[in-house]
């Protein structure tokens, strides 16, 4: 009679949820060069790979010059000469910068936000300045990103140096944008110390906004994350305003919220909360459209 020898059960290592590859958009200068040492920073934090995009353009309407076709010509091919010197000084900063982390990089001669938008097919989360109204041949308006990219977007304020989102504040509204943001964030909400669910609402909602708090904190449970709610009035100074002093006031360094839950037009003509942490974050902010 043959003996089957029992063997022992296989160690299954379930790894937490997490983002294995950042993208972020290289540029020659010191803003930019925050922001890569924060990519870098969080991609060695997260055992990811980091891809480094070199992305600029020119406008070749800038080139058509009233002086003649001579002088077009000439102003076209300094354009053309100052975009390779710029992608060849990102690509030094970048490796520089991020140094440590598994690297990777591209070099795309268009427009950041659309090379972004196109690349985004690579990557789990982007990184990305805020928004500054600077010339979109050269720099990434967070705006566009959010809008094509279908990840979320991880806008970096200027003179960071690290994210360590040990204190997370979930801005939370009842919108499309904000559950995929919670459900996109979940990598940083696993790894934060304390995630507090935060709701603006007027004093006649309150009741109705403590539940539905009190419902997103109860499926974060499900998920491994403890959470606690606030529900705060609307202030004077407005929605944005009173999510960047709950952050300040808690010590947390990251916000999660969804991006352009009225459209983006409305946004622009009346402002708005995506638009005010876009131009002003403050602190990192995740947004997912």
């Amino acid at each position: 009679m043959q003996t089957i020898q029992e063997r022992p059960a296989a160690t299954v290592d379930v790894q937490p949820d997490t983002f294995k590859t950042l993208l972020v958009h290289a540029e020659p200068g010191l803003v930019a060069s925050h922001r890569l040492e924060v990519a870098g920073c969080l991609a060695r934090d997260l055992g990811a790979c980091l891809i480094g995009l070199g992305a600029e353009t020119f406008d070749p309407l800038a080139a058509s010059a009233p002086e003649g076709a001579y002088f077009a010509a000439g102003l076209l091919a300094a354009q053309q000469e100052q975009t390779e010197k710029d992608l060849v000084a990102a690509e030094a900063a970048f490796r520089r910068d991020a140094g440590g982390a598994e690297l990777e990089w591209r070099t795309v001669r268009d427009y950041p936000h659309l090379a972004l938008t196109r690349m985004a097919r690579a990557a789990d989360l982007i990184l990305v300045g805020p928004q500054t109204g600077a010339d979109t041949t050269r720099s990434a308006d967070p705006a566009d990103v959010v809008m094509g990219a279908g990840r979320p977007v991880l806008i970096v304020p200027e003179g960071a140096h690290r994210l360590h989102g040990k204190t997370v504040v979930v801005a939370w509204k009842d919108t499309r944008e904000c559950r995929r943001a919670l459900s996109d964030a979940m990598p940083f909400l696993r790894r934060a110390e304390d995630v507090i669910v935060h709701t603006v609402c007027r004093p006649g909602d309150a009741d109705a906004a403590v539940a539905q708090v009190d419902e997103v904190i109860a499926n974060l449970a499900r998920h491994g994350v403890r959470a606690r709610p606030l529900v705060t009035g609307t202030a004077a100074a407005g929605v944005a305003s009173e999510i960047k002093r709950v952050a300040e006031l808690y010590g947390a360094d990251l916000i999660v919220c969804g991006a352009y839950g009225h459209s983006r037009l409305r946004e622009w003509a009346f402002g708005g909360v995506t638009a005010e942490l876009m131009r002003r974050p403050g602190c990192f902010v995740l947004m997912s459209h």
